[in-house]
């Protein structure tokens, strides 16, 4: 009898595993995270400096946060599949590196050409690397605490929003906003060392090869799993890109104001991402149908939440983060069903986010252009994290139809 999705364990699992401390290798692959977050958020809210310090309207400068966002697509298949016979370890390590000179180059900049093309170099490590932290992650663990173990990588990246964000926008108000990125810089050479003394030293798979995990490209789970997150996750964004706006247009609220809201936010994605990861270990398909469905409930009620008040709106923004839970649930998911394709399903995970990242927001502004004000992003939110629960329900029926599980 073939082995189920839930009897195949990632690359590099194993019960003999060596005497290294889990929570260290965790901490070192959470601190990439932490700085992949920071610059990925940070770059939204130094929007302003940096078009005005490099000459553009900030609709252009925009071009620059979406050169990272094609990054991460472009960087996430590529380097997961060049990278494959390299041991994980020193994988992480030279996606780091790389990531450290493209943010510091990304700081030193000299027009918005050069800025531009920095930041798409910056995104390309961001995929691979949280894929292949993932699939390190979840090899350090039992078995039945993989999905905790992910989310406590994912943890840095949801950290970055809360502490991470605020730091690199505090510093470019006293120092610049360069520093932002070198802070950044910085982090991903910590992350670096940290990775190399911490993360356990695996031999590389000698079966391993690129034409191997190109494999996944041809299994209707992964591209199946890949949609749901890219579809169901958009809602989320949906929502977060207008939340400034909304504080400061529908409600009158202030900067301040608009600050505590994006701090509420990122600790409910914290929270969210800590629990639903807890909860997955238990039952990862239910906790699946509670992320989406959750998610989909709170956005509906977003638009009037919205405009009643900022307290109201603070609810909302806190519980929607459930939607954080579907990330954890989605990497965990690939690792069960891409066979021998383990590094490219995992990296393709973070291309689809942001995926989602790019849709959300796109079709929001459809809505928000229409005349239905920025809490309509909410009804958008919510259809999108509806179609989150069908899809999800459709890919575990094929999964069972094709005796997957």
């Amino acid at each position: 009898m073939s082995p189920t999705a839930q009897d195949t364990a990632p690359q590099g699992y194993s019960d003999d595993r060596p005497a290294f401390s889990p929570r260290a290798v965790l901490f070192a692959l959470g601190m990439g995270g932490f700085a992949i977050g920071t610059t990925e958020f940070a770059a939204m809210a130094l929007l302003p400096d940096f078009a005005a310090d490099l000459g553009v309207s900030e609709a252009r400068a925009a071009d620059a946060i979406s050169a990272y966002a094609l990054g991460v697509v472009v960087g996430a298949p590529v380097l997961a599949v060049s990278g494959t016979r390299m041991r994980k370890r020193m994988l992480l390590v030279w996606l780091m590196l790389a990531f450290a000179v493209f943010n510091t180059l990304s700081a030193l900049a000299p027009d918005f050409a050069l800025f531009t093309a920095s930041r798409f170099l910056s995104g390309l490590p961001h995929g691979a690397y949280f894929g292949v932290a993932a699939l390190v992650a979840a090899s350090v663990v039992p078995r039945d605490k993989r999905a905790s173990a992910v989310a406590r990588v994912f943890l840095g990246l949801t950290l970055a929003t809360t502490l991470g964000v605020p730091v690199a926008s505090w510093a470019s108000q006293y120092i610049g906003w360069r520093s932002g990125f070198l802070f950044v810089g910085a982090l991903a050479l910590a992350t670096a060392l940290a990775v190399t003394l911490k993360a356990p030293r695996t031999p590389a798979d000698p079966n391993a090869n690129p034409l191997r995990e190109l494999g996944a490209l041809k299994n209707r789970q992964v591209w199946l799993t890949l949609a749901t997150g890219a579809i169901g996750f958009g809602g989320f964004f949906a929502v977060y890109t207008y939340i400034a706006s909304t504080v400061q247009t529908t409600l009158g609220g202030s900067e301040t104001d608009v600050a505590i809201m994006l701090v509420v936010a990122g600790a409910g994605m914290t929270v969210f991402n800590l629990v639903m990861g807890s909860f997955a270990d238990r039952n990862m398909n239910l906790t699946g149908f509670v992320a989406f469905g959750g998610g989909a409930l709170v956005l509906l009620a977003y638009p009037l939440a919205a405009t009643a008040g900022l307290w109201t709106m603070g609810i909302a923004v806190a519980l929607m983060a459930v939607l954080g839970g579907v990330s954890t649930v989605m990497q965990t998911r690939l690792m069960n069903v891409a066979g021998d394709a383990q590094q490219l399903a995992a990296s393709l995970h973070h291309a689809a986010f942001n995926l989602a990242n790019a849709l959300g927001p796109f079709l929001a502004a459809r809505v928000v252009a229409a005349g239905y004000g920025f809490p309509a992003s909410g009804y958008v939110g919510a259809a999108l994290s509806a179609a989150g629960v069908v899809l999800f329900a459709i890919t575990l029926w094929d999964a069972r139809r094709s005796g997957i599980e």
